[in-house]
This record gives C-alpha cells, sequence and structure tokens, in this order.
C-alpha cells in the first residue's frame, strides 16, 4: 500500500506542479553550429515576430470593439452585408505579409537543398539498428553503432551523461569543409538528424536523399534516428566529431591504412582463442541487441543461440544464415555489413560460447571463398 500511496502523491504532484519535477526544457529553437541552421533560426524568429505582431493587432481591435461597443453602452450592432474596401484590403494585407514571410523562407530552401560543390561525400545508410558511414572519396567505411553500457540500459548501473547518445565510431567531418550526405536505407526507412547542424533528412531503402552541412566550430555534436524503425530505435544515435582539417586529414590517412590492414587479415592464420576474442566484441556490436549478450534471445521473434541446432549443427548452414540472413524474417544479412573476419569471428564465437563448445571455426578465407562462391 506505501508503493501505491507514495506513487500516486508523485502523479498528483506532478500534475499540480509540473515545473517543479520537469527536467531541463526551453520554449525555443536552438541557433546550431552552421549557417544553414542559424537561417532556420532567423527565420523562425522573423515568423515568430510576425505572428506576435499580428495577433497583437487582430485581438487587440477585437477586444476594443468588444469593450467600447457593448451593448451596456446604448451601441446596436451594424447590419450590413459587404463593403468593397474591407474586402480589398483584408485580401491585400495578408498577401503582403506572406509574399514578405515567403521570401526569406524560399532562400533558405534554396541553400539548403544546394549539395553542389561539396568538399567531402560521404554515404549514409541506416541499418536496424546502427549507421554506416562511407567515404566515397577516399574509399573506406565503417559502422557506428551505440556504445551505452547493457548494464545502464538494463538500470543495473547509473546513467552516464550522454545516455543514449553514444557510438563506438563517431562520423569524423572536417571543419569549414562543405560535406555532402547521400543518405539510404538496407532495411526499413530511417532519419538522420543533428539538431546543431539543421539537418533531418529520410534514409529510405532503394533511394537516395541528398543533403549537406559545413561545421563552422570543432566539437561533437549529437542526434538521434527520428523514424520509428523496430525495436531498438531508440538505440540508433548519431555522433558526429567536426575536426580541424589538418586533424581530419591524418585520421582520413590512418583509416585507410586501417582498412588496408583488415582486407590483408583475411590471409592470416587464425587461431581459435584469437578469433573468439575478436568474435566476442563483434558479437556484442552487432548481434547482442536481438539475441542477447548470453545467447538467449528473445524468441520467437529472436531465437536463441545458447544450444542452438542452428549454430551447432552444419557449419555451411551457419555460414549462410549469418552471411545471407533469412528472408521474411528479422534475420538480416551481415555480408555487407561485417569484414570477413568479423563474420568469421562471430561465427566461430557462437559455435563455442554460453557452453556451445563445438571445438569448430571458421577462418576469414573461408568465408572470402563462400561469398566468391556464391
Amino acid at each position: 500500500m506505501r508503493v501505491h500511496a507514495k506513487r500516486a502523491i508523485a502523479l498528483v504532484t506532478g500534475l499540480l506542479f509540473p515545473a517543479v519535477v520537469m527536467a531541463d526544457w526551453t520554449m525555443n529553437m536552438t541557433p546550431g553550429v552552421t549557417g544553414t541552421s542559424n537561417q532556420i533560426f532567423s527565420l523562425h524568429m522573423t515568423i515568430l515576430w510576425i505572428c506576435v505582431a499580428i495577433g497583437v493587432v487582430v485581438f487587440g481591435v477585437m477586444f476594443w470593439s468588444i469593450f467600447a461597443h457593448r451593448k451596456s453602452q446604448g451601441h446596436k450592432a451594424a447590419n450590413f452585408h459587404e463593403n468593397t474596401v474591407v474586402e480589398v484590403l483584408w485580401t491585400a494585407i495578408p498577401f503582403a505579409i506572406l509574399v514578405a514571410m515567403a521570401v526569406p523562407a524560399t532562400a533558405t530552401l534554396i541553400e539548403m537543398y544546394d549539395t553542389t560543390e561539396s568538399d567531402v561525400d560521404i554515404k549514409v545508410t541506416g541499418y536496424q539498428w546502427r549507421w554506416q558511414y562511407e567515404y566515397i572519396n577516399d574509399d573506406f567505411g565503417y559502422f557506428s553503432s551505440l556504445s551505452t553500457p547493457r548494464d545502464q540500459i538494463e538500470n543495473r548501473q547509473a546513467k552516464g551523461e550522454n545516455y543514449l547518445l553514444e557510438v563506438d565510431k563517431p562520423l569524423v567531418i572536417p571543419v569549414g569543409k562543405k560535406v555532402r550526405f547521400l543518405l539510404t536505407a538496407n532495411d526499413v526507412i530511417h532519419s538522420w538528424w543533428v539538431p546543431d547542424f539543421g539537418v533531418k533528412k529520410d534514409a529510405i531503402p532503394g533511394f537516395i536523399n541528398e543533403t549537406w552541412t559545413r561545421v563552422d566550430e570543432p566539437g561533437i555534436y549529437r542526434g538521434q534516428c527520428t523514424e520509428l524503425c523496430g525495436k531498438d530505435h531508440g538505440f540508433m544515435p548519431v555522433v558526429v566529431e567536426a575536426v580541424p582539417e589538418e586533424e581530419y586529414l591524418a585520421w582520413v590517412a590512418d583509416q585507410k591504412a586501417a582498412a588496408e590492414a583488415e582486407r590483408q587479415l583475411t590471409e592470416k592464420d587464425w587461431t581459435l582463442e584469437e578469433l573468439m576474442a575478436r568474435g566476442e566484441k563483434a558479437y556484442a556490436s552487432a548481434c547482442a541487441a536481438c539475441h542477447q549478450p548470453n545467447g538467449a534471445g528473445m524468441p520467437p521473434a529472436f531465437p536463441a543461440l545458447k544450444g542452438s541446432p542452428i549454430v551447432t549443427g552444419d557449419m555451411e548452414a551457419h555460414i549462410d544464415i549469418v552471411v545471407n540472413g533469412v528472408s521474411g524474417t528479422a534475420m538480416q544479412a551481415f555480408g555487407g555489413q561485417l569484414s570477413e573476419v568479423d563474420l568469421a569471428a562471430v561465427i566461430t564465437y557462437e559455435r563455442n560460447a554460453w557452453g556451445n563448445n563445438t571445438g569448430e571455426m571458421v577462418t576469414p578465407k573461408e568465408i572470402f571463398d563462400y561469398k566468391n562462391k556464391e
């Protein structure tokens, strides 16, 4: 009873004194850190004050008319049907106001949609539930996944400062350069949104949408997927790190070298222990959201892998499911999402974790041969 009483008191307090219990909030948009976001903010404020002025005039005249011509003062309602001058005025004045509002709005929209003459082109692909960033001009890419610990999500640990807004690999862009984003999706509709940039664009399977930004200040900027895209929609943050150009060029060189080194790992002779260590990390990033960190899954949508004949039976069938997915189910095709090394590692991990202990392993070379055989 005490618990129910406390909940009732909390509910009543929240309804009667909302300002006391509300988290930090504001009544306005934020200017942002790009020219576009500042133009949007300025346009918003301009339209707001025009609306305020219209409201003051209209309601001022209305209330004055009601007060000054009230019946108690002996006034009687006029009886007329039309007035040409009034009708012309109440058509011409709103039309002029709309034109005055449309001019700056159109100029802002034209600039927002001008993706030409970009310095950096990045393809952004939405997956359930993470983002893939491909640097088209530099021939490398990577996935960006939520890095908030599961202990925080499941309330076993205090929430961090950037709870559900932190990733393992942020998108890195140079300051002062025009960056064009080409947005699409692999499965369902997602939406890539960074409020500080004034950028929000849908990522739709089979379509390429374009948008762009030019960040004025170095820093880390956070956003989210804003299109309901499934079970873990709320676990799909966007983190962008804007850095000076020199630092960006050095980072690009490191990423290209890392991508080349990753390609060469296909030829390495891996041990079971090495694949298990790498597979645990790959599983946590790509598979744990559905099949759970302990492999117990969430049947029937996401079957358990612990003790499952799928991961303890025929090796080639297991590889096929991970690489190509299962049509008509929530099981995605990871052949285009993970490298040959990570595919081999995660399959090996699944076949030997949680007591499965098959003792079997698959090498990156075998994954490479399997994909080419198809």
